[in-house]
């Protein structure tokens, strides 16, 4: 049951945030401050839950090598997206958002095995806010391009369970599998996260709201270590 309600809490961000991106604004600073916090959270937990925990697990040179070879595909996979979608506004942002869902919600799903809520309430609550700005900021880019507010909540929804699939498929197809192919793939997803916060998540804090942006991370790792400590 844990893993169900967690993986709901995590992908309504995306819905939520469909909704919020349709009918309201709340001005770019203000949602510049949320993605950075969201992003300065995700440094803490992406160390804490999943690259940390799996050097218990697997050889260092696995770790090293699943994270750095995580930032690299990502990366790769990243260029060709933004090539491929050139100009496509909103609809761009939800293929990147699912790029990067994807191994989120993944390793998400590979940190609820064994784990109590409380363990993973930094990466889950991350997670959250992190897709909350993001599909706001898309759907606000379909509305703008003409799109209907129905459908373009429509679409951020199909992604929610998209993802959704994904992190229970992280949880039940690797139920089984060694400790150390679980710690290769949240390091993976770690090193994709991690890419993505350097070439997402931070350009666009900035670009918002600016210097407010350093706070803001800041808030955020603190945010995520105050969670962290509740499930230590």
């Amino acid at each position: 049951m844990t893993v169900f309600l967690v993986v709901l809490i995590v992908s309504f961000a995306l819905l939520a945030g469909a909704l919020w991106g349709a009918y309201l604004h709340l001005g770019d600073r203000t949602e510049g401050f949320i993605v950075a916090m969201a992003g300065g959270a995700l440094i803490v937990s992406v160390m804490d839950e999943l690259i940390r925990p799996s050097t218990e697990s697997a050889p260092l040179w696995i770790v090293v090598g699943a994270v750095a070879a995580g930032a690299v595909v990502f990366t790769g996979l990243d260029v060709w997206v933004k090539r491929a979608v050139s100009g496509a506004g909103g609809f761009g942002l939800l293929l990147a958002v699912m790029l990067d869902g994807i191994p989120e919600n993944l390793a998400l799903g590979t940190a609820l095995i064994g784990a109590g809520p409380l363990e993973v309430a930094a990466l889950a609550g991350s997670i959250f806010l992190s897709n909350l700005p993001e599909a706001a900021g898309g759907a606000r880019t379909m509305t703008s391009d003409g799109m209907s507010k129905a459908k373009a909540v429509g679409l951020w929804a199909a992604t929610a369970t998209l993802l959704s699939a994904a992190a229970l498929g992280g949880y039940f197809g690797l139920e089984s599998a060694s400790d150390e192919w679980i710690a290769a793939i949240r390091c993976f997803a770690a090193g994709a996260v991690t890419a993505s916060l350097a070439t997402e998540v931070f350009p666009q804090a900035f670009r918002e709201d600016r210097y407010w942006t350093g706070i803001a991370v800041t808030a955020g790792m603190l945010m995520a270590l105050l969670l962290g400590q509740l499930g230590g």
